[in-house]
């Protein structure tokens, strides 16, 4: 069983790893982050094109690559073992590369947290993970927020 981690250093995604290594037995895991180039955003947001640096592209995907990293550093550390990360560009749209790795790696399931770092945008545009939910064709599993202490 193949087991695909959406994580965007989110504190969701963090909870949506911990959960998979408490509950799930998994073989092979990939933690995947998936990151917008430059190109992907202008055509996305034209009327932002003067507010987006292009100075920023490698600077994102590096960023992005750092956090799949350390999506399977808390992978490991949390008890999963066989794991592999990937970074990858966003051509389209965050929840379908989502579904497109998965497809390509013959995940035998999606995990993800049931919010991530898009704040506004998410609300403006919809969940990913509500959008991997309806899109994906094989079993996902939405982690919820982490209950507060208090």
């Amino acid at each position: 069983m193949t087991i695909l981690v959406a994580y965007d250093g989110s504190a969701d995604a963090r909870s949506a790893i911990e959960f998979a290594a408490k509950h799930l037995t998994a073989g092979p895991t990939v933690i995947v982050t998936v990151w917008e180039p430059l190109l992907v955003q202008l055509k996305k947001y034209p009327l932002a094109a003067g507010a987006i640096d292009p100075s920023t592209e490698d600077e994102a995907h590096a960023q992005a690559e750092q956090h799949a990293k350390e999506g399977a550093e808390l992978a490991i550390t949390s008890g999963l073992s066989d794991v592999t990360y990937r970074a990858v560009a966003d051509n389209e749209s965050i929840w379908k590369t989502i579904v497109d790795v998965a497809d390509d790696i013959d995940a035998s399931l999606i995990v993800t947290g049931s919010r991530g770092l898009a704040g506004v945008r998410s609300v403006l545009l919809g969940s990913v993970s509500n959008h991997v939910l309806h899109h994906a064709h094989r079993p996902t599993l939405i982690v919820p927020p982490a209950k507060k202490q208090g």
